[in-house]
Protein backbone atom coordinates (compact mmCIF):
# COMPACT_ATOMS: atom_id res chain seq x y z
CA UNK A 1 0.00 0.00 0.00
CA UNK A 2 1.13 3.52 -0.80
CA UNK A 3 0.09 6.61 1.19
CA UNK A 4 0.55 10.13 -0.09
CA UNK A 5 -0.01 13.55 1.45
CA UNK A 6 0.23 17.18 0.43
CA UNK A 7 0.29 20.46 2.39
CA UNK A 8 0.34 24.10 1.22
CA UNK A 9 2.99 26.70 1.96
CA UNK A 10 1.91 30.11 3.22
CA UNK A 11 2.44 33.83 2.93
CA UNK A 12 2.66 35.66 6.25
CA UNK A 13 0.59 38.77 5.54
CA UNK A 14 0.48 40.45 8.96
CA UNK A 15 1.31 39.82 12.60
CA UNK A 16 4.20 37.45 11.96
CA UNK A 17 6.50 37.19 14.98
CA UNK A 18 3.76 37.78 17.52
CA UNK A 19 3.21 33.98 17.48
CA UNK A 20 6.68 33.43 18.97
CA UNK A 21 7.15 32.85 22.70
CA UNK A 22 7.68 34.64 25.02
CA UNK A 23 5.77 37.47 23.28
CA UNK A 24 2.68 35.37 22.65
CA UNK A 25 2.68 34.15 26.25
CA UNK A 26 3.03 37.65 27.72
CA UNK A 27 0.86 39.71 25.38
CA UNK A 28 -0.98 37.30 23.07
CA UNK A 29 -0.25 37.05 19.36
CA UNK A 30 -2.36 37.71 16.27
CA UNK A 31 -1.40 36.59 12.76
CA UNK A 32 -3.10 36.76 9.40
CA UNK A 33 -1.75 34.41 6.76
CA UNK A 34 -2.86 32.71 3.56
CA UNK A 35 -1.77 29.53 1.83
CA UNK A 36 -0.66 29.48 -1.80
CA UNK A 37 -0.33 26.89 -4.56
CA UNK A 38 3.19 25.84 -3.60
CA UNK A 39 3.29 22.61 -1.61
CA UNK A 40 5.26 20.00 0.28
CA UNK A 41 4.69 16.32 -0.52
CA UNK A 42 5.18 13.00 1.23
CA UNK A 43 4.86 9.40 0.04
CA UNK A 44 5.07 6.41 2.39
CA UNK A 45 5.45 2.96 0.84
CA UNK A 46 4.91 -0.02 3.10
CA UNK A 47 7.83 -2.41 2.54
CA UNK A 48 7.86 -5.11 5.21
CA UNK A 49 11.63 -5.54 4.85
CA UNK A 50 12.55 -4.48 8.40
CA UNK A 51 14.11 -1.30 7.04
CA UNK A 52 13.30 2.40 7.35
CA UNK A 53 14.32 4.37 4.28
CA UNK A 54 14.01 8.17 4.22
CA UNK A 55 14.53 10.01 0.91
CA UNK A 56 14.41 13.81 0.65
CA UNK A 57 14.62 14.19 -3.12
CA UNK A 58 14.85 17.99 -3.15
CA UNK A 59 17.78 17.86 -0.71
CA UNK A 60 19.35 14.88 -2.49
CA UNK A 61 19.61 12.99 0.80
CA UNK A 62 18.85 9.35 1.57
CA UNK A 63 19.06 7.55 4.92
CA UNK A 64 18.52 3.84 5.65
CA UNK A 65 18.12 2.28 9.10
CA UNK A 66 17.13 -1.08 10.49
CA UNK A 67 13.53 -0.94 11.64
CA UNK A 68 13.39 0.54 15.14
CA UNK A 69 11.03 2.42 17.42
CA UNK A 70 13.33 5.46 17.70
CA UNK A 71 15.56 6.98 15.03
CA UNK A 72 18.69 8.97 15.99
CA UNK A 73 18.28 12.75 16.04
CA UNK A 74 21.71 13.79 14.78
CA UNK A 75 21.23 16.79 12.49
CA UNK A 76 20.45 14.72 9.40
CA UNK A 77 16.79 14.93 8.25
CA UNK A 78 15.75 15.44 11.87
CA UNK A 79 12.30 16.74 10.90
CA UNK A 80 11.49 13.42 9.27
CA UNK A 81 12.90 11.35 12.11
CA UNK A 82 11.31 13.55 14.76
CA UNK A 83 7.86 12.89 13.32
CA UNK A 84 8.42 9.13 13.23
CA UNK A 85 9.72 9.05 16.80
CA UNK A 86 6.78 11.05 18.13
CA UNK A 87 4.13 9.06 16.21
CA UNK A 88 5.47 5.71 17.39
CA UNK A 89 5.71 6.97 20.99
CA UNK A 90 2.36 8.77 21.27
CA UNK A 91 0.28 6.13 19.50
CA UNK A 92 2.22 3.12 20.87
CA UNK A 93 3.00 1.73 17.45
CA UNK A 94 5.43 -1.14 16.79
CA UNK A 95 8.59 -0.64 14.76
CA UNK A 96 7.52 0.12 11.21
CA UNK A 97 9.06 -0.79 7.84
CA UNK A 98 8.64 1.72 5.05
CA UNK A 99 10.17 4.00 2.46
CA UNK A 100 9.36 7.70 2.92
CA UNK A 101 9.95 10.13 0.06
CA UNK A 102 9.48 13.89 0.47
CA UNK A 103 10.05 17.10 -1.46
CA UNK A 104 9.00 20.72 -1.37
CA UNK A 105 8.17 23.28 -4.05
CA UNK A 106 10.21 25.85 -2.08
CA UNK A 107 13.60 25.47 -0.40
CA UNK A 108 14.12 25.45 3.35
CA UNK A 109 14.70 28.97 4.62
CA UNK A 110 12.40 30.47 1.98
CA UNK A 111 10.16 32.28 4.46
CA UNK A 112 7.08 30.36 3.33
CA UNK A 113 6.99 28.05 6.34
CA UNK A 114 8.53 25.15 4.42
CA UNK A 115 10.12 23.38 7.41
CA UNK A 116 6.94 23.36 9.49
CA UNK A 117 4.86 22.44 6.46
CA UNK A 118 7.16 19.46 5.90
CA UNK A 119 6.48 18.28 9.45
CA UNK A 120 2.73 18.66 8.90
CA UNK A 121 2.74 16.75 5.60
CA UNK A 122 4.74 13.85 7.10
CA UNK A 123 2.39 13.72 10.08
CA UNK A 124 -0.58 13.63 7.72
CA UNK A 125 0.94 10.75 5.75
CA UNK A 126 1.46 8.71 8.92
CA UNK A 127 -2.04 9.56 10.16
CA UNK A 128 -3.54 8.40 6.87
CA UNK A 129 -1.41 5.24 6.72
CA UNK A 130 -2.00 4.20 10.34
CA UNK A 131 -5.60 5.51 10.60
CA UNK A 132 -4.68 7.75 13.52
CA UNK A 133 -7.49 9.78 15.16
CA UNK A 134 -6.08 13.28 14.63
CA UNK A 135 -7.79 16.36 13.24
CA UNK A 136 -6.34 19.63 11.93
CA UNK A 137 -5.76 21.15 15.37
CA UNK A 138 -4.07 18.00 16.66
CA UNK A 139 -1.78 17.71 13.62
CA UNK A 140 -0.77 21.37 13.95
CA UNK A 141 -0.17 21.02 17.71
CA UNK A 142 1.91 17.88 17.23
CA UNK A 143 3.95 19.54 14.48
CA UNK A 144 4.64 22.52 16.73
CA UNK A 145 5.71 20.30 19.64
CA UNK A 146 7.96 18.14 17.46
CA UNK A 147 9.80 21.19 16.11
CA UNK A 148 9.93 23.43 19.15
CA UNK A 149 10.06 20.95 22.04
CA UNK A 150 11.30 17.59 20.75
CA UNK A 151 13.91 19.02 18.34
CA UNK A 152 14.46 22.38 20.11
CA UNK A 153 14.21 24.38 16.87
CA UNK A 154 13.50 28.09 17.23
CA UNK A 155 10.34 29.50 15.68
CA UNK A 156 6.71 30.36 16.11
CA UNK A 157 3.38 28.59 15.81
CA UNK A 158 1.65 30.02 12.74
CA UNK A 159 3.23 27.84 10.04
CA UNK A 160 1.97 24.54 11.40
CA UNK A 161 -1.61 25.80 11.68
CA UNK A 162 -1.54 27.42 8.23
CA UNK A 163 -0.41 24.15 6.64
CA UNK A 164 -3.00 22.11 8.53
CA UNK A 165 -6.00 24.39 7.88
CA UNK A 166 -5.19 26.17 4.58
CA UNK A 167 -6.86 29.26 3.11
CA UNK A 168 -6.99 32.73 4.66
CA UNK A 169 -6.85 32.52 8.46
CA UNK A 170 -6.83 34.99 11.34
CA UNK A 171 -5.04 33.22 14.17
CA UNK A 172 -4.90 33.94 17.89
CA UNK A 173 -1.94 32.72 19.94
CA UNK A 174 -2.48 32.73 23.71
CA UNK A 175 -0.50 31.55 26.71
CA UNK A 176 0.05 27.84 27.39
CA UNK A 177 0.28 27.24 23.62
CA UNK A 178 -3.46 27.78 23.17
CA UNK A 179 -4.31 28.59 19.54
CA UNK A 180 -7.58 29.65 17.89
CA UNK A 181 -7.85 29.55 14.08
CA UNK A 182 -10.52 31.79 12.54
CA UNK A 183 -11.00 31.03 8.81
CA UNK A 184 -11.82 34.12 6.75
CA UNK A 185 -14.39 34.01 3.95
CA UNK A 186 -12.77 36.28 1.40
CA UNK A 187 -14.89 36.99 -1.68
CA UNK A 188 -13.57 35.67 -4.99
CA UNK A 189 -13.23 39.10 -6.57
CA UNK A 190 -11.05 40.23 -3.66
CA UNK A 191 -8.77 37.22 -4.06
CA UNK A 192 -8.58 37.90 -7.82
CA UNK A 193 -7.63 41.51 -7.15
CA UNK A 194 -4.98 40.43 -4.63
CA UNK A 195 -3.45 37.99 -7.09
CA UNK A 196 -3.42 40.70 -9.76
CA UNK A 197 -1.80 43.13 -7.34
CA UNK A 198 0.96 40.97 -5.85
CA UNK A 199 4.42 39.90 -7.01
CA UNK A 200 6.34 37.15 -5.22
CA UNK A 201 10.11 37.45 -5.61
CA UNK A 202 12.62 34.83 -4.47
CA UNK A 203 15.89 36.50 -3.50
CA UNK A 204 17.84 33.37 -4.32
CA UNK A 205 19.17 33.22 -0.77
CA UNK A 206 17.72 30.85 1.79
CA UNK A 207 18.46 31.60 5.42
CA UNK A 208 18.18 30.10 8.86
CA UNK A 209 15.47 31.88 10.81
CA UNK A 210 16.83 30.64 14.16
CA UNK A 211 19.29 33.48 14.82
CA UNK A 212 16.74 36.15 13.89
CA UNK A 213 14.03 34.56 16.05
CA UNK A 214 16.44 34.07 18.96
CA UNK A 215 17.32 37.78 18.87
CA UNK A 216 13.62 38.64 18.75
CA UNK A 217 12.97 36.41 21.78
CA UNK A 218 15.88 37.98 23.64
CA UNK A 219 14.58 41.49 22.94
CA UNK A 220 11.18 40.56 24.39
CA UNK A 221 12.63 38.78 27.44
CA UNK A 222 14.99 41.65 28.23
CA UNK A 223 12.22 44.25 27.96
CA UNK A 224 13.57 46.06 24.88
CA UNK A 225 10.82 48.67 24.57
CA UNK A 226 11.55 49.59 20.95
CA UNK A 227 11.26 45.95 19.87
CA UNK A 228 8.23 45.27 22.05
CA UNK A 229 6.36 48.35 20.84
CA UNK A 230 7.17 47.40 17.25
CA UNK A 231 5.68 43.96 17.86
CA UNK A 232 2.56 45.53 19.37
CA UNK A 233 2.17 47.46 16.11
CA UNK A 234 2.79 44.32 14.05
CA UNK A 235 0.04 42.57 16.00
CA UNK A 236 -2.34 45.50 15.39
CA UNK A 237 -1.52 45.18 11.69
CA UNK A 238 -3.16 41.75 11.68
CA UNK A 239 -6.42 43.25 13.01
CA UNK A 240 -6.33 46.08 10.48
CA UNK A 241 -5.52 43.74 7.61
CA UNK A 242 -8.44 41.47 8.43
CA UNK A 243 -10.76 44.44 8.03
CA UNK A 244 -9.07 45.55 4.80
CA UNK A 245 -9.28 42.08 3.25
CA UNK A 246 -12.92 41.49 4.15
CA UNK A 247 -13.79 44.87 2.58
CA UNK A 248 -11.53 44.43 -0.44
CA UNK A 249 -9.60 47.58 0.44
CA UNK A 250 -6.36 46.89 -1.44
CA UNK A 251 -4.97 50.38 -0.79
CA UNK A 252 -5.14 49.78 2.96
CA UNK A 253 -3.77 46.27 2.43
CA UNK A 254 -0.70 47.78 0.72
CA UNK A 255 -0.26 50.37 3.46
CA UNK A 256 -0.37 47.69 6.17
CA UNK A 257 2.19 45.59 4.29
CA UNK A 258 4.50 48.62 4.22
CA UNK A 259 4.13 49.58 7.88
CA UNK A 260 4.49 45.93 8.87
CA UNK A 261 7.85 45.78 7.12
CA UNK A 262 9.00 49.00 8.78
CA UNK A 263 8.16 47.64 12.22
CA UNK A 264 9.56 44.20 11.47
CA UNK A 265 13.00 45.66 10.85
CA UNK A 266 13.04 46.93 14.44
CA UNK A 267 12.75 43.39 15.79
CA UNK A 268 16.25 42.08 14.95
CA UNK A 269 19.34 43.36 13.17
CA UNK A 270 19.56 40.59 10.52
CA UNK A 271 16.02 40.96 9.18
CA UNK A 272 17.20 42.93 6.15
CA UNK A 273 20.43 43.04 4.15
CA UNK A 274 21.88 44.45 0.93
CA UNK A 275 20.20 41.83 -1.29
CA UNK A 276 16.78 42.58 0.18
CA UNK A 277 17.35 46.33 0.11
CA UNK A 278 18.35 46.21 -3.57
CA UNK A 279 15.20 44.28 -4.48
CA UNK A 280 13.05 46.82 -2.63
CA UNK A 281 14.77 49.73 -4.36
CA UNK A 282 14.33 48.23 -7.83
CA UNK A 283 10.72 47.18 -7.23
CA UNK A 284 9.66 50.56 -5.84
CA UNK A 285 11.38 52.39 -8.70
CA UNK A 286 9.50 50.17 -11.17
CA UNK A 287 6.05 50.82 -9.73
CA UNK A 288 5.64 48.69 -6.59
CA UNK A 289 3.63 50.35 -3.81
CA UNK A 290 4.93 48.40 -0.82
CA UNK A 291 6.51 45.12 0.16
CA UNK A 292 7.65 42.88 3.00
CA UNK A 293 9.73 39.78 3.46
CA UNK A 294 7.69 36.66 4.16
CA UNK A 295 8.84 34.83 7.26
CA UNK A 296 11.50 35.80 9.78
CA UNK A 297 13.56 37.83 7.29
CA UNK A 298 17.15 37.76 6.13
CA UNK A 299 16.35 36.22 2.75
CA UNK A 300 13.83 33.94 1.11
CA UNK A 301 10.74 35.44 -0.54
CA UNK A 302 9.62 39.06 -0.71
CA UNK A 303 6.00 39.93 -1.52
CA UNK A 304 5.32 43.22 -3.27
CA UNK A 305 2.01 45.00 -3.76
CA UNK A 306 1.74 46.68 -7.15
CA UNK A 307 -0.76 48.44 -9.38
CA UNK A 308 -1.87 45.61 -11.71
CA UNK A 309 -1.24 47.85 -14.74
CA UNK A 310 2.43 48.12 -13.68
CA UNK A 311 2.92 44.51 -12.63
CA UNK A 312 4.87 43.40 -15.69
CA UNK A 313 7.34 46.29 -15.31
CA UNK A 314 8.03 45.26 -11.71
CA UNK A 315 8.39 41.60 -12.70
CA UNK A 316 10.81 42.37 -15.52
CA UNK A 317 12.92 44.64 -13.32
CA UNK A 318 13.18 42.10 -10.50
CA UNK A 319 14.04 39.28 -12.89
CA UNK A 320 17.17 41.19 -13.89
CA UNK A 321 18.50 40.74 -10.34
CA UNK A 322 20.06 37.58 -8.94
CA UNK A 323 16.71 36.13 -7.86
CA UNK A 324 13.50 35.52 -9.79
CA UNK A 325 9.75 36.10 -9.64
CA UNK A 326 7.47 33.11 -9.02
CA UNK A 327 3.85 33.13 -10.12
CA UNK A 328 1.33 32.01 -7.51
CA UNK A 329 -2.34 31.80 -6.61
CA UNK A 330 -3.99 31.58 -3.21
CA UNK A 331 -5.13 28.08 -2.31
CA UNK A 332 -8.02 26.67 -0.32
CA UNK A 333 -7.83 23.72 2.01
CA UNK A 334 -5.02 22.49 4.19
CA UNK A 335 -3.11 19.24 4.33
CA UNK A 336 -4.76 16.11 3.02
CA UNK A 337 -3.77 12.51 2.43
CA UNK A 338 -4.89 9.52 0.41
CA UNK A 339 -4.10 5.85 -0.09
CA UNK A 340 -3.28 3.90 -3.22
CA UNK A 341 -3.85 0.16 -3.14
CA UNK A 342 -1.50 -1.59 -5.55
CA UNK A 343 -1.62 -5.23 -6.58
Amino acid sequence: MITRSKAPLRLGLAGGGSDVSPYSDLYGGLVLNATINLYTYCTIEETGNNKIEIVATDLEKKLVYDSTKELPVDGNLDLHKGVYNRIVKDFQLPSLSFRMTTYSDAPAGSGLGSSSTMVVVILKAFAEWQNLPVGDYEIARLAYEIERKDLNLSGGKQDQYAAAFGGFNFMEFLKDDHVIVNPLRIKRWIIDELESSMVLYYTGASRSSAAIIDEQKKNTSSGNQIAIEAMHQIKQNAIDMKTALLKGDIASFAEIIGTGWTNKQKMASAITNSTINEAFEIALQSGAIAGKVSGAGGGGFIMFVVNPTKKIQVVNALNKLSGHVIGFQFSEGGTHGWKIYSK
